[in-house]
């Protein structure tokens, strides 16, 4: 489900791509020190863009390193060590367990449920560390797990149930930023839970699995996809604005990177893709 928010690469200067790269570098780090491998395997853009957004608004004190790693031995590569990477460590871990045991039971994958025994005795500590954001995130994938059984239609209501676990996680301290920082989290989580439905749409069709879009169609004939990108516009929209509330400056650029045009990237390749089937569809249709 995870993974969408991501930069547009394309669109970064190289100091700020650098920059980027060295939280990721960093929480990646995090979570092989502190949680083992099985943990960085669950590394994911979305905490990255989390320990960025901490970062700049509460500016911890930070250090940064140049090392090696496995996936990169040859060249070393900088990377941040803060307090707010190290919650976004937390964070995945919290929502990894979770995920991994939501698709056991799904779909009874076993590396899934061999990789949640692994993070358990992690997760449980955590829990004690974090109650609000652990609650939130076990009574949310709970109603998740029901409303896709019940098959229920109601995009709102289904996709706001990321929402709601995903708030609670992007409020690290219950300060004055705490109203910004859950409209952010809420609003991201619908988006993010509504780019993944459509991005397994084909794929749970196919399976007879639940998908909101299902009933929908064609995404990609044109009215279609009108709806569903002003649905995904006002999501972000509303992100942005809290976004823009905060007092950020360091890597500001970065985020507003994110918000404003890499969340769309994998949309717009998916778009693409759903329009060259549309009308190679078409032109088998009228050789016939």
């Amino acid at each position: 489900m995870f993974g969408y928010i991501r930069v547009n690469e394309q669109e970064l200067k190289i100091r700020e791509y650098t920059a980027y790269r060295s939280y990721y570098c960093g929480l990646c780090r995090n979570l092989h020190m502190r949680y083992g491998r099985t943990a960085q395997m669950m590394l994911n853009y979305d905490l990255t863009f989390l320990a960025l957004l901490h970062t700049g608004l509460y500016e911890p004190e930070t250090e940064k390193t140049r090392k090696r790693c496995i996936l990169h031995p040859v060249r070393k590569h900088d990377s941040v060590e803060n307090e707010a990477v190290s919650y976004a460590a937390d964070m995945t871990v919290l929502l990894s367990y979770q995920k991994l045991l939501d698709d056991w039971r799904d779909d009874r994958k076993y590396p899934q449920r061999a990789a949640a025994g692994i993070l358990k005795k992690d997760y449980e500590k955590l829990r004690e560390q974090y109650p609000r954001q652990a609650e939130a995130v076990e009574k949310n994938i709970r109603l998740l797990s029901q409303a896709e059984q019940e098959n229920t239609d109601d995009i709102d209501y289904v996709s706001g149930l990321t929402g709601k676990f995903l708030e609670e996680i992007f409020v690290w301290k219950e300060d004055a930023w705490e109203t910004d920082l859950r409209r952010m989290g809420f609003f991201l989580g619908k988006f993010i839970y509504l780019l993944d439905a459509v991005e397994d749409v084909d794929k749970d069709r196919k399976k007879g699995n639940y998908n909101l879009f299902l009933k929908w169609g064609d995404l990609w004939q044109e009215d279609r996809e009108k709806e569903l990108r002003e649905m995904l516009t006002s999501m972000m929209a509303e992100a942005s604005r809290s976004f823009e509330r905060l007092p950020i400056l360091e890597n500001a650029d970065i985020l507003r990177n994110i918000l404003y045009s890499g969340v769309w990237c994998r949309y717009v390749q998916l778009q693409e893709a759903g329009t060259r089937d549309e009308k190679k569809g078409k032109a088998s249709r009228e050789e016939v």
